[in-house]
């Protein structure tokens, strides 16, 4: 399980570093796009610069939760834009890694939960 987690969090980490990417040095086609559904040029490299620091936050375990919530967010805005510009399709196919965003907050949150019971009882045990 340890093995499809971290290919999980590769994945997304890597998806948001590369689509922040296209925003920040401001690709043709991101930039058609997203002037189409109305940001402008300063949104798109900021919008792309939270993409780009969730995908860094994700590789780190000490901010792993950070990384996916902004990775998750940003995910969610790039797909109810792509529904806003009619593509139905691929608006479809991008809730995957929200739903695979969603899988590391959760992980990362028992993780966190469970690190949190075991000094519970470490404390109550000294105590």
């Amino acid at each position: 399980m340890k093995i499809v987690n971290s290919l999980i969090i590769a994945i997304i980490a890597l998806l948001s570093i590369a689509a922040g990417l296209a925003k920040v040095m401001q690709t043709q086609q991101e930039m058609e796009f997203l002037q189409g559904v109305g940001l402008n040029s300063v949104m798109i490299v900021t919008f792309g610069l939270v993409q780009i620091a969730g995908g860094v936050l994700l590789v780190l375990r000490k901010t792993r939760m950070l990384g996916a919530v902004l990775a998750a967010s940003a995910l969610a805005v790039s797909t109810v834009l792509i529904f806003i510009g009619g593509n139905l399709a691929f608006g479809l196919v991008s809730i995957l890694p929200i739903a695979l965003a969603c899988v590391i907050i959760y992980q990362s949150a028992r993780t966190t939960h469970d690190k949190s019971l075991n000094t519970d009882s470490k404390d109550a045990d000294a105590g």
